[in-house]
């Protein structure tokens, strides 16, 4: 059995859970790998055989997604061209974290397409959403990646399809202690504005890993460096907390080492907004964004020892053999994509957004 595996490059998320499950994979078949995006910063750790600008979404330095950027980088006929000469066809299947080009070319090919993602978890109507609609968000998140069935990952087994993180093996084997300094990853914030409005709080030491800089450098009670994903996870494991957005793989570390955690969600991303509120109801403080009016919740965060207690047991070897013992199948025999809430089309979308 040959079979595509296509992952998300915007952002170290996709890639992280990524290298963790690709060894799985590589026990049941011949495995190929695509990444999409220009926004990651942590290395696979295997052979790529397709790189593809596909369609990113670049952060802001201000706290939300720099949709200027986002947009005059989009390149929509080299989209239209990177589906149409993708393989799909090639391969028995194609297994989807978050990735438009393949989901596009299997949609179009009507190859079979199986999502397997944070994201896709946030198609149930079983997850806690934000008080406010949000009719964009939720559009970008059913048609971004189209796929035939999800399974889903979230901070809580919501739903049948849904299971706990993925905590890479290098997390779950590292080192725990508590030092005095706080890890800071507010990809979205450019070093200047966090310098500003941390070192405000200055009777902790701050260590922030930026997007924006590629030389360590102090400031005071705060400590500025580049990312690199050893020195991440290590600071993050001999931290006191963690102060990050609203994303989904570093949260849910930061939960399983038991360390404090404060999220601030990235601005215009439904995907955090959704987060933050799943965050909020387990007791993680939710903070929207670094204005002053918010300091004394950070004062009270940081005063605090109260923590999140968490059971995310390794679940990837039954997640990949239930892709393949059972969704294939389904998936392979009835080549339907209308699965529950795991549908992600309905045919009046085809029209709507077709590429």
């Amino acid at each position: 059995m040959k079979i595509l595996y296509a992952i998300q490059g915007t952002g170290n998320g996709h890639i992280s859970r990524a290298r963790e499950i690709i060894p799985y994979l590589q026990e049941y078949c011949q495995c190929d790998i695509l990444v999409s995006g220009t926004q990651c910063d942590v290395d696979l750790g295997v052979p790529v055989k397709y790189r593809f600008k596909g369609l990113s979404f670049w952060f802001g330095k201000n706290g939300g997604i720099d949709m200027w950027n986002t947009y005059i980088n989009a390149n929509y006929a080299n989209l239209k061209r990177e589906i149409a000469q993708l393989p799909v066809e090639e391969y028995d299947f194609v297994i989807n974290d978050f990735e438009p080009v393949s989901a596009w070319a299997c949609h179009k090919k009507k190859v079979p397409c199986i999502g397997l993602s944070h994201q896709g978890s946030l198609l149930s109507q079983n997850i806690p959403f934000p008080k406010e609609k949000d009719h964009f968000g939720r559009f970008i998140l059913r048609n971004y990646a189209p796929s035939m069935t999800h399974l889903g990952f979230h901070f809580q087994p919501y739903d049948k399809n849904i299971f706990t993180p993925v905590i890479r093996e290098q997390v779950r084997k590292c080192e725990v202690e508590e030092l005095d300094h706080y890890t800071v990853y507010l990809p979205a914030y450019n070093d200047e504005r966090l310098v500003k409005k941390l070192s405000g709080f200055g009777d902790c030491n701050w260590h922030i890993f930026s997007k924006h800089t590629v030389k360590a450098y102090e400031v005071g009670n705060i400590l500025v460096k580049p990312i690199t994903n050893d020195e991440f996870v290590d600071d993050m494991a001999r931290s006191k907390g963690v102060l990050c957005g609203a994303g989904f793989e570093t949260p849910a570390e930061a939960l399983f080492l038991n360390k404090k955690l404060m999220v601030i969600p990235m601005k215009g991303q439904y995907e955090q907004q959704c987060n933050a509120v799943a965050l909020k109801l387990m007791g993680v403080p939710v903070i929207p964004n670094l204005k002053q009016k918010h300091f004394k919740k950070i004062s009270n965060w940081l005063n605090s020892e109260e923590k999140v207690i968490v059971n995310y047991p390794d679940l990837t070897r039954i997640i990949v053999r239930k892709i393949f013992e059972i969704n294939v199948q389904r998936v392979l025999q009835n080549n339907n994509w209308d699965h529950g809430y795991q549908m992600t089309l309905k045919p009046r979308d085809y029209q709507r957004v077709s590429l």
